[in-house]
């Protein structure tokens, strides 16, 4: 049973969530909180997808976002199912799971993703994230890392 990947899930959900209230709670929209020489916090939307893609493209993406972490978070569920015993590819499939939907929560509920790290080099800024992104990108690692080991994950069981 994979029940503790969705309980990893879940957890992912609910600290990306409560880092957001939190930081909604206490920073007005832009505000710049330098913490180290390198590193802000900054109360951001994004209306977009990673790095702010579509951003700007009138409010479809918000429906075509939500619809497309629904779809992945459906697969992901049932390559959960499938592999649950399979520990290094369950734990990259519950971290992307958990960011999915932490993001698609903020979708769904704002029209756009509250991001609030800002890291950076003199002038040169790395697009603001958060949790729920810091999860997806660490699962992805997880899933490369996993794939040099020559495991395939597809549909069929032998």
């Amino acid at each position: 049973m994979p029940r503790h990947w969705y309980a990893l899930a879940a957890l992912v959900v609910l600290l990306d969530q409560l880092s957001k209230l939190w930081i909604a709670a206490h920073f007005e929209f832009g505000e710049v909180l330098p913490v180290l020489t390198v590193f802000d916090l900054v109360l951001a939307h994004n209306t977009g997808a990673a790095f702010s893609f579509l951003h700007d493209a009138g409010g479809f993406q918000r429906w075509l976002f939500s619809g497309i972490a629904i779809a992945a978070s459906g697969w992901i569920i049932w390559l959960l199912r499938s592999h649950a015993a399979e520990r290094g590819f369950a734990l990259a499939l519950a971290l992307i799971l958990g960011g999915a939907l932490g993001n698609l929560i903020d979708r769904v509920a704002y029209g756009y993703v509250i991001d609030f790290l800002s890291f950076h080099w003199a002038d040169h800024y790395f697009p603001a994230f958060n949790l729920a992104d810091s999860a997806i990108t660490l699962g992805a690692m997880l899933l490369i890392g996993d794939s040099f080991r020559g495991k395939s994950h597809g549909s069929s069981t032998r």
